[in-house]
């Protein structure tokens, strides 16, 4: 274990991880470089974006970096370029981090292990059904979790009508269009809705009755913390889960996998919320 205190300076040793994304940002820099430095650890973390997944990929392995988080576009192409698929990303076909093991490449999807680990966390009861609006990516995430987690009702609302009823058949929930007048225990929101300068960012995922019908909202959006959404349920007196509980955990998945150091709840609150300022 680390004994605390600021990491070492750069060396031959110094373990790399990185990301690789279409368009990279800070957050997962400042999240796990920060963590560096409370616990005292000697690893660097570099966001990085390609054109080039497979050649990114075979570089990974063969210059021993320790850990890479993957995203958009290339969370479904690394599937094939890997060793070994834990069932987190097995259950959605979908990676968003990768283990390097002396060459030996890990997948897994830690969208999935925050959002079951909320789950618990929570106290869900899986014999309540579930509204998640959305059918992107995420979605996929989301939904499975909360399947893997025993929620076996549920709906999916999305105007895409290729993907939402795909997705709704997937799960083995029923597809709505529109949320409309559907009301359920737990409802999600894994939609931009609500994202900070987005085209939606003052509009709220659900209507008044859907909040007011449902015991905990659930939303993915991560900037801001306190989306419309969020503010609304909070307002009508019900419990909440923000995307940026999300973000900060499965942050701290990939962390603890590339390191085996678990920070602590504090630790990971403090991280979370410098990497989003």
């Amino acid at each position: 274990m680390p004994g605390g205190g600021r990491r070492p300076a750069l060396n031959k040793d110094t373990r790399l991880c990185i990301s690789l994304s279409g368009r990279p940002s800070n957050i997962g820099t400042r999240f796990h470089n920060h963590l560096y430095d409370v616990l005292g650890l000697d690893y660097l973390y570099k966001a990085f974006s390609t054109t080039d997944i497979v050649a990114a990929i075979a570089g990974v392995r063969a210059l021993g970096i320790r850990g890479c988080s993957v995203s958009m576009p290339f969370k479904e192409d690394v599937l094939a370029l890997v060793d070994e698929i834990e069932p987190s990303a097995d259950a959605i076909r979908s990676v968003n981090t990768i283990v390097n093991d002396d060459g030996t490449l890990t997948a897994s999807n830690t969208d999935y292990l925050a959002v079951q680990r909320l789950i618990g966390e929570y106290g869900l009861n899986p014999d309540d059904p579930v509204l998640i609006r959305g059918s992107g990516g995420m979605a996929k995430a989301v939904g499975a979790a909360f399947v893997g987690a025993g929620f076996g009702a549920g709906y999916v609302a999305a105007r895409n009508a290729e993907s939402g009823p795909t997705l709704a058949r997937r799960l083995g929930y029923e597809y709505v269009p529109e949320v409309g007048s559907v009301t359920a225990p737990i409802i999600v929101n894994v939609t931009p809705i609500g994202m900070a300068d987005g085209p939606d960012e003052h509009d709220v995922a659900f209507g008044d009755t859907t909040i007011a019908a449902a015991h905990t909202v659930f939303d993915v959006v991560a900037m801001p913390s306190e989306t419309p959404l969020i503010a609304a349920a909070r307002a009508a007196g019900t419990r909440v889960i923000t995307g940026a509980e999300v973000i900060a955990l499965q942050a701290a998945e990939q962390f603890e996998r590339y390191t085996g150091v678990r920070p602590s709840a504090q630790q990971i609150a403090e991280a979370s919320a410098l990497s989003r300022a």
